[in-house]
């Protein structure tokens, strides 16, 4: 699948780099033709010998090598495909920033090739606000991000900042270099995103502290894999994502016939935090504070359940993925929620941090196989490891 692709692998500082030569011997066994680029950390954990043999090339490390005039540039026009595996905290701070001080940052910086990199570093490195924030401006601006894993670390602790197996790699590598990256062509799928209002006069509204980010980073991820989506979106400030057909909504009821109007659809992604309640009826004139006079008495009605109707609708998307934001008992309420709603997949989260509005978010997959814990990550990486899995549950 990968014949005569060309692959330019860099490597990094990390102890994990071993595992990139086994992506090298997956990567060859495929057909492509791979050329290494070792950083001066790298090399402390990889030898150039082992690389070469392996690639059947020379091994680059050299900024300034005599053989190589403008060397980096025409590293940098020569592949299909940059690679970064494993991707230091060091390099990707580098990458999101514009440095180049070595042959690596430079060829990053100077390359027109699609960038993948696969992030390997200490749990309290990969947690940190620095580095989500860089990962983050990477992957905005179109970088591919394989992993990392969770488990056990060199040093005697263990948490997420492993390197993604060669073989997790390799397959990301292929939906980049293939026409199966967009294995969601041909499909619709159907997202909601941002809160509700639901006014209770002409000035005042209830309402959820959603920013709409987490469902609109799923919409453009799943844009990406080639699905045409409809995106129903509450009230943001967010521009629409690129490709994307956004239909804008107040209320929940104003949701939910936005939703069945876009059926049939094959997936269908209820990201929304839609208010549970609304008043019962709500004012025509703004209601007035009087002095002396108690609090208004508010009488409240459950709004639609926009899951629940979906899950069980005449035309159900074929895979119907609902989210649950919780402040206790996260994966025990997801499970009885998904039971509940009839819905194929909840993706649960705990908000009693800076979930809502923030940058990064910690999920749990539930589906009826079992709950897949996954570390903290920027909200597009969870987006687009959504998107992924979604694509291989329809394959």
């Amino acid at each position: 699948m990968l014949k005569d692709r060309r692959i330019l692998l860099i490597l990094s500082g990390s102890i994990a780099a071993y595992k990139a030569l086994e992506l090298t011997r997956l990567l060859r066994k495929a057909g492509a033709q791979v050329m290494a680029v070792l950083t001066a950390g790298g090399a402390r954990f990889v030898t150039k010998e082992a690389l070469a043999g392996i690639t059947g090339q020379r091994v680059h490390d050299d900024l300034w090598a005599a053989e190589a005039e403008i060397g980096h540039i025409r590293l940098a026009r020569w592949p299909d495909l940059v690679v970064v595996a494993p991707a230091s905290a060091d390099l990707l701070a580098k990458m999101a920033h514009g440095l180049a001080d070595d042959l690596a940052s430079t060829i990053l910086l100077a390359t027109r090739a699609p960038l993948l990199v696969a992030p390997a570093m200490n749990p309290a490195m990969w947690e940190h606000p620095a580095t989500r924030a860089n990962l983050a401006l990477l992957i905005a601006r179109g970088v591919a991000v394989s992993g990392p894993n969770s488990g056990p670390m060199a040093e005697p602790e263990s948490g997420p900042g492993r390197l993604a197996e060669p073989g997790e790699i390799l397959a990301a590598i292929t939906a980049l270099l293939t026409p199966a990256a967009r294995p969601l062509a041909g499909r619709h799928a159907l997202v909601t995103a941002g809160p509700t209002h639901e006014p209770i006069d002409p000035v005042r509204y209830i309402a959820n502290r959603s920013s709409g980010k987490q469902g609109y980073a799923i919409a453009a991820a799943l844009a990406a894999l080639g699905a045409r989506v409809t995106l129903v979106s509450g009230p943001t400030v967010l521009p629409d994502p690129p490709g994307v057909g956004v239909t804008r909504i107040e209320s929940a009821r104003e949701m939910l016939a936005a939703c069945e109007a876009a059926l049939p659809a094959d997936i269908a992604v209820m990201n929304a935090a839609v208010a549970d309640w609304r008043v019962a009826r709500e004012a025509d004139q703004k209601l007035k504070k009087e002095p002396g006079a108690a609090a208004p008495t508010l009488a409240m009605t459950l709004n639609p359940d926009i899951l629940a109707t979906l899950s069980r609708h005449a035309q159900r998307p074929g895979l119907v993925i609902g989210f649950a934001a919780e402040t206790e008992k996260v994966v025990e309420h997801a499970i009885e929620k998904r039971r509940r709603k009839g819905c194929d997949w909840i993706v649960a989260n705990d908000v009693t941090g800076g979930v809502m509005g923030g940058d990064a978010n910690t999920v749990h997959l539930v589906t009826a196989e079992g709950v897949e814990d996954w570390p903290e990550l920027p909200k597009e990486a969870v987006a687009a490891r959504l998107a992924a899995r979604i694509a291989e549950a329809l394959a």
